[in-house]
Parts: C-alpha cells; structure tokens; sequence
C-alpha cells in the first residue's frame, strides 16, 4: 500500500513537471514570436486570433500596451490617425532604446481588423489605450485617461511607467519645420523693415499694438496653452455610430476644436463691444452710430449666449444660461 502511494505521488509529480514544461515552452514561442514581431513592427498589429492567443490566453510574462483605432478611410477619423502617429514615437523610442527587453511590447487592433475584439471588450469608441498586465485581469487604472491627457507621446510614455514600472524616454524624429517658420517669418519681419527704414512711424501706431495685443490675449484665454502642453485630440468621432464631438464633455479636459470656438465666440464678444464703444464716442452720423449700436449688442449677446451654453455642457449643474437653455 505504501509502495502503491509512492508511486502515486511520484506519477502526480511526473504530471506536474510535464505540465510546467509544456507551459514553459508555450511561454518561450510565444515571447519568441512577439519579439519577432516586434523587430519588424514597432507596434505589432493583431486580429482577433492574434489577441486571443498572445494577450488573452496565459501563460504570459509580459506587458502589452494596445491600442484600439479605426484608421480605414472609410472611418474618417482624423483623431486616430494623430494618435497613432504618437503611439508610433512611443513604440520606436522603446524598441531602439539600449533598454528594450520583452517586459512591454506595443500593439494595435484596428476595428475593421478585429470588430470581435472591440465586441468582447465591450468598446465603442476609438482611439482608445489599454494596458493589459502579465498576470490578471486589467484594472481602471490600465485605461489610458485619453480625453484628460491628451495622447502626446510623452503623456503616453508617463502612463506606461506608472504600469509597468519601464521607463521610457522618448525620442522624436527631427523636425525642421518650426524653425524653418520662425527663420521666414523674422526674415520677412526684417525685410519689411528694412523696405520703411525711413519711415517706421507704424511701430508708434496704438491700433497695430493693440490689435496684436488683442491677438495674444485671445489665443492664451481659449486654452491654446494647455493644448501645447496636454496635447488633446482635435475632435472625437464615435465608430460606431459616426458622431463627432468637438466640444468635451467634462471641464477637466477640451478638444483642439473646442478652443477654436471659444477663440471665436471671445472674438466676436469683443467685436461687439469695440463697435459700442465705436458707437459712443465716433463723430459720424447718428444712423451710423445707431446702426454700430444694434450690430454690437447683438454680437455681445448672441455669443455671450453661446459661451454660456458652453459653460453649462461642461459644467454640470450649472443654473444660469442667457437666451440659450
């Protein structure tokens, strides 16, 4: 009987080493075909058979990093094909880093290349970023806050550090354009002033200054800034039902779009009251005057109306509103 019990034992451990054996095989080819993968591809792209065998099913030692996009024509979504762009300055900074190993690896999942994934993942919206760990399930915290942080690849690269403890610094491509811009842009300065050297009374003009001023303040108090340094998407299309957003739906975060309108709508408050104050104080005829009179109420009014109504969308709960509910 001890004899029967001992070998028991010993056939159970036989089973047990066969097992870890095989997993520990299954777990070499797939690190092997990941890694393969990835020395082609900086983001790996996966179907639904890809992410079921390689991310879903175990074993598994290391970190996928996906994201969910819809980059067909058909889709039209502009947002994705930005996000991507980023996405693909974060997977290059890793794969060509002297610290890349196979802890993380990138990927992607287009929706008209695994619609399955996007079903069994209960997602309806694109682009989206998922970190998916080597031993259980994802929590909230592997969603990839995209509409408070925008996708800017440093943002990107802070979130995986904060999930997989891999610290990745990114590195862009050259890009010449801005001072190239900035060399044309002084260099036509200075030619114009070169061209009125002997008359450069405009530089003492109130209005050019002004306005200029007015510009600047415009453009900071629509949020210009905190689009250069979040760096949110320009607007948000739904793929599943084609809608597009342009103004976020939260006070915590905002669509390039959004600041476009705001720019505007500011724009046209001032307007408004620059053509009252016209209208007080111009010696032209009073019909005239009357006429700059109704033009500036009406612009204060009707986008002042439309700022208020963007205020409440974002701000839950607000009471007040004017002409606009």
């Amino acid at each position: 009987t001890v004899k029967t019990r001992t070998e028991i034992r010993i056939h159970d451990l036989n089973g047990i080493v066969h097992m870890l054996c095989v997993l520990q095989t299954l777990l070499s080819e797939k690190v092997t075909q990941m890694m393969e993968w990835a020395s082609k591809r900086s983001v790996i792209r996966m179907n639904g058979d890809k992410f079921r065998r390689f991310v879903k099913a175990p074993p598994r030692n290391y970190s996928v990093v996906i994201m969910f996009t819809a980059l067909q024509p058909q889709r039209q979504c502009g947002v994705c094909r930005q996000a991507d762009e980023e996405f693909q300055v974060l997977a290059n900074s890793w794969r060509y880093s002297s610290a890349f190993t196979n802890k993380v690896f990138f990927a992607s999942v287009d929706f008209d290349e695994g619609s399955d994934v996007f079903q069994m993942l209960n997602m309806n919206s694109a682009p989206t970023f998922l970190h998916f760990p080597p031993k259980g399930k994802p929590r909230r915290t592997d969603t990839y806050e995209l509409q408070v942080r925008g996708f800017a690849a440093e943002q990107l690269a802070r979130w995986v550090a904060d999930r997989t403890d891999v610290q990745i610094r990114v590195i862009r491509p050259p890009n010449y354009a801005g001072p190239l811009l900035l060399g044309f842009l002084l260099a036509v300065i200075g030619g114009l002033a070169y061209l009125r050297r002997h008359n450069l009374e405009f530089l003492f003009n109130k209005n050019v200054w002004a306005f200029s001023a007015l510009c600047f303040v415009l453009i900071m108090t629509s949020g210009q800034m905190w689009n250069h340094i979040r760096g949110p998407p320009y607007a948000h299309k739904n793929p599943s039902t084609g809608q597009v957003s342009y103004i976020h739906g939260s006070s915590q975060a905002q669509f390039v779009a959004e600041t476009h309108i705001v720019l505007l709508f500011n724009a046209a408050v001032t307007m408004g009251m620059v053509l009252l104050c016209e209208a007080a104080t111009s010696d032209m005829d009073i019909g005239k005057r009357k006429i700059m009179c109704v033009a500036g109420i009406g612009l204060v009014m009707l986008f002042f109306s439309w700022l208020l109504s963007i205020f409440r969308a974002k701000y839950h709960g607000y009471p007040y509103s004017f002409l606009l509910s």
